[in-house]
């Protein structure tokens, strides 16, 4: 990147505490919040991710540069890892509620710049400004919704100094953000199932289930309570009739299909309950970050097409094997997945 466009950039960027005012969201909404001072790109050799989604997008980006992993990376998810980065030390959660990095930690560990992604509102501004101010270490917060990948892609990959990486993950994104555009009116109803009871979920419009939106469905969840998970009964996916359920967790996809009260439900009944892979990152959630765009390519296709099953399963083993080429600099076979893909 040239200096021209590099000082461009940064001067897209602010420093206050405040979001900006915003009369068209579209037009004005701003990714990048910064405190502090970044260096140029060519001299940022050594990044702190602050938190899960952080860590998985300088991964995608500039894994080199990654301090380490803000997440536990054990078992399957490891093996998904080049083997450079398997080994990258735990360092924990600088971000949100419960952090796990003392100041002291931080400060030994002499990061460049500390980049963040994820909610922006006043709290982690505050927090984002407190650590800058209380470390003299620039700290990046980027505005984490998927629907904004595409941009984040470039804008994280200028300040990297990763433009061409980015600007081919960016395109990526791009595509699959376009499926929306091909969606019918009458869209299919889904629930997200978290845990191993499946009874934790996502609300409408919260973060956990932007692939559900974003893929062209419909959150089966009539829930109106602030924050983005509920826990939520047997008895109301049974009101509620979901068309399709998706879930990341093994035990409770068995739970599914085994557990007489389940089969009730239609989803169960006509075969429409999927266990994703979570290795090395969630296709759902978990973390909520770019890897979720996999996920987008999957469901829409499922509900494009609610018949297909077993058929396609090796066409989407290398769909999904194409993806993590791409961003994780790696390409497994179907048995990576530990069995999961023939439940796709």
């Amino acid at each position: 990147m040239n200096r021209r466009h590099f000082l461009g950039l940064m001067g897209a960027l602010t420093a206050t505490p405040l979001l900006p005012a915003r009369a068209d969201a579209a037009e004005s909404k701003q990714l990048l919040h910064l405190f502090g001072d970044l260096p140029p790109p060519s001299q940022v050799q050594r990044v702190l991710a602050a938190g899960a989604p952080a860590g998985v997008l300088v991964y995608t980006l500039a894994p080199e540069t990654l301090l380490g992993w803000p997440m536990s990376m054990q078992g399957e998810k490891s093996r998904v890892v080049p083997e450079a980065y398997r080994n990258l030390p735990y360092l924990g959660r600088l971000a949100g509620r419960g952090s796990t990095m003392p100041l002291e930690k931080l400060l030994a560990l002499k990061p460049d710049v500390i980049i963040d992604v994820g909610t922006v509102d006043d709290t982690y501004l505050s927090a984002a400004k407190r650590v800058h101010q209380q470390t003299g270490i620039p700290y990046l917060l980027v505005d984490g919704s998927l629907e904004d990948s595409p941009q984040q892609l470039q804008d994280v990959g200028q300040l990297l100094g990763v433009p061409d990486r980015a600007a081919k993950l960016a395109t990526y994104a791009e595509k699959t953000l376009g499926v929306i555009d091909t969606m019918p009116a009458n869209r299919p109803s889904v629930y997200l199932a978290r845990g191993p009871k499946g009874l934790e979920t996502g609300l409408p419009g919260s973060i956990n289930t932007e692939v559900i939106a974003l893929a062209g469905g419909r959150n089966a969840v009539q829930v109106e309570s602030g924050g983005n998970l509920a826990q939520v009964s047997l008895e109301q996916l049974l009101h509620w009739q979901p068309d399709m359920i998706v879930t990341q967790s093994a035990g409770f996809f068995e739970l599914a299909q085994s557990a007489a009260a389940w089969q009730h439900l239609p989803a169960i009944k006509n075969r429409q309950c999927y266990l994703l892979p979570e290795a090395p990152f969630g296709w759902l959630d978990g973390p909520p970050s770019v890897n979720r765009l996999v996920g987008i390519n999957w469901l829409a296709n499922k509900l494009q097409n609610p018949g297909s099953r077993r058929s396609d399963t090796k066409l989407w083993a290398d769909k999904a094997a194409d993806f993590y080429q791409l961003f994780y600099g790696t390409r497994p076979g179907i048995d990576i997945f530990a069995g999961q893909t023939v439940r796709l």
